[in-house]
């Protein structure tokens, strides 16, 4: 079973990805800021799902 952390990374991530797009359509550059923001979170919050992951499998 994954782990919280690396649904709710990637579900940031996307998120972010969605917010980015819609930053650059609109040309508001602060919610371009925030996708990328997201983004990174996403992904650093998946990493630690993911380390999370790894020691329970070792358990």
């Amino acid at each position: 079973m994954a782990d919280h952390d690396r649904i709710e990374g990637a579900a940031k991530n996307i998120g972010g990805k969605i917010k980015e797009g819609v930053g650059k359509v609109t040309g508001d550059t602060k919610m371009q800021a925030e996708g990328k923001a997201d983004q990174v979170e996403g992904k650093v919050q998946n990493t630690v799902g993911g380390v999370k992951d790894s020691l329970r499998d070792k358990a």
